[in-house]
């Protein structure tokens, strides 16, 4: 695991340099006698502001940032970079009622008997592939095997390559998130909530650089 607290403030040229790891599951050092390449699979989670300010997206209080400011500031973060992070989302401050309300959700042990039995599905799935550990670790010719979409999943993800430029790579991961989500959900079938929760969560970026 490797965390980044805001992600903006690193320069750019080290942020860049991740886009290896994270496409490959491993980085090579190259110098001037040699090149070596090491393993390099983490599992990345970043955090950002919306804007220098933060308040960006808040709906109670005022951003302070002009336009041109905000721009500039999440355009330190790449498409490319941002094209393999699976899961993007917005994180809106909790108000203070939700807070003290003393509402408990789904135990931790709950949430992870799903998530085993998601592993579990998952290690059944790719037993005959040495090379797959989890559904992030599809390729392409894997995708088609084992994330067939119906003709109203095909539909969705049409309408959101349209409508929010997404690449290639984009739509390989909404896949895989959407495999995923399946597999909690214990469902073999990809059903179109699926593509659709997944592409919720890629939504974030095009916000971000579209205004």
């Amino acid at each position: 695991m490797l965390f980044l607290d805001e992600l903006p403030e690193f320069k750019k040229n080290v942020l860049e340099v991740l886009r290896q790891p994270l496409e490959d599951g491993k980085v090579t050092i190259a110098r001037a006698a040699l090149s070596i390449t090491y393993p390099a699979s983490i599992m990345l989670a970043a955090a950002m502001n919306p804007c220098p300010c933060g308040y960006a997206t808040d709906p109670l209080k005022e951003c302070a940032c002009a336009p041109p400011l905000i721009q500039r500031y999440v355009a330190r973060i790449s498409g490319p970079l941002l094209d393999r992070i699976d899961i993007q989302i917005e994180v809106p401050a909790v108000k203070y009622q939700e807070l003290s309300d003393g509402a408990g959700g789904e135990t931790s042990a709950v949430i992870r008997a799903r998530v085993q039995r998601a592993r579990e599905t998952q290690h059944a799935r790719f037993r005959e592939s040495p090379h797959l550990f989890c559904n992030a670790d599809m390729q392409p010719k894997d995708l088609r095997t084992h994330c067939r979409v119906d003709e109203a999943g095909q539909g969705l993800l049409k309408q959101a390559m349209n409508q929010l430029g997404l690449s290639a790579r984009a739509y390989d991961r909404i896949l895989k998130v959407a495999r995923t989500i399946a597999d909690l959900e214990g469902q073999e079938q990809i059903q179109p909530q699926f593509i659709s929760e997944a592409i919720q969560y890629r939504s974030l970026d095009r916000k971000l650089w579209v205004g």
